[in-house]
């Protein structure tokens, strides 16, 4: 009897273990590609690109000597993280880039531009507190909060 049920045992496990060697080779279903968080960094060149590849994008105009923008960056950076593949986010130097402030208008920063399907829908001037500045976003971008 010992030696029945030792089999049954035996037949049992290596059952298991067919299956699991048959799943391991199963073809795994497409994962989908993970939210890219960050912002990027746009140029006079790859500006116009970015408003017709991201629906929904914030473009931010800095300068290195800019003390509210450098407060304003962490900000920025903690909400492309929170809105991540919702929203992009983007970086425009102005001193590099000054065709790309002269376009909007630009006469102080940091600015925060919104873009929805290519066309400017909201600007912020200033080094806005994260909460308002990520309520105006949800206004601006209809978006449910």
């Amino acid at each position: 009897m010992e030696d029945e049920e030792l089999r049954k045992i035996r037949e049992k496990k290596m059952e298991e273990m067919q299956h699991r060697i048959e799943e391991a080779h199963q073809p795994k279903p497409p994962q989908p590609a993970p939210k890219k968080a960050g912002v990027i960094v746009l140029d006079e060149r790859s500006f116009q690109r970015a408003l017709q590849e991201n629906p929904r994008l914030v473009v931010d105009l800095w300068a290195e000597w800019c003390g509210p923008c450098k407060m304003l960056s962490p900000t920025v950076e903690a909400l492309a993280g929170e809105f991540a593949g919702t929203i992009t986010f983007a970086k425009v130097n102005t001193d590099q880039n000054p065709g790309i402030a002269m376009r909007f208008g630009i006469s102080a920063i940091p600015t925060l531009l919104l873009f929805s399907g290519g066309r400017l829908i909201d600007t912020v001037v200033g080094a806005y507190p994260r909460d308002p500045l990520r309520a105006r976003l949800v206004k601006s971008f209809g978006l449910t909060a």
